[in-house]
């Protein structure tokens, strides 16, 4: 009876630790841009159900000696976007509302942040 309380106890505890690691929401849906590639053809790109809270740089401009920015975000998830100019979420920002929120090609990003309403 000792080892089954005992065991129970252990699977609690550990199911507690395992919810209180998990990582944030993450936002539902899909966030796309678009950047230039090696050739300078426009491609597309997508961050699907992406953390919440966190920032991400975008790996295709990340770098802006070697690349322009990304353009023409279209934010379909169920968070606000807070796109950057700048890689880490610095520099100048801009709101894209949850599910309807886009920009055209003169908003420039290389970063991004998710943001419940």
């Amino acid at each position: 009876m000792r080892i089954r309380h005992s065991v129970a106890a252990s699977l609690g505890a550990l199911a507690l630790v395992l919810t209180l690691s998990a990582p944030a929401d993450a936002a539902t849906g899909t966030f796309v841009y678009t950047y230039s590639g090696l050739d300078g053809s426009a491609q597309t790109a997508t961050l699907e159900n992406p953390p919440s809270g966190e920032c991400i740089t975008l790996p295709e401009v990340a770098d802006p000696s070697s690349s322009s920015p990304a353009h023409s975000p279209l934010n379909r998830t169920d968070a606000t976007a807070v796109v950057f100019t700048d890689p880490g979420c610095e520099g100048d920002s801009f709101r894209l509302r949850p599910i309807v929120g886009h920009g055209s090609e003169r908003l420039k990003l290389r970063s991004v942040v998710f943001v419940r309403p």
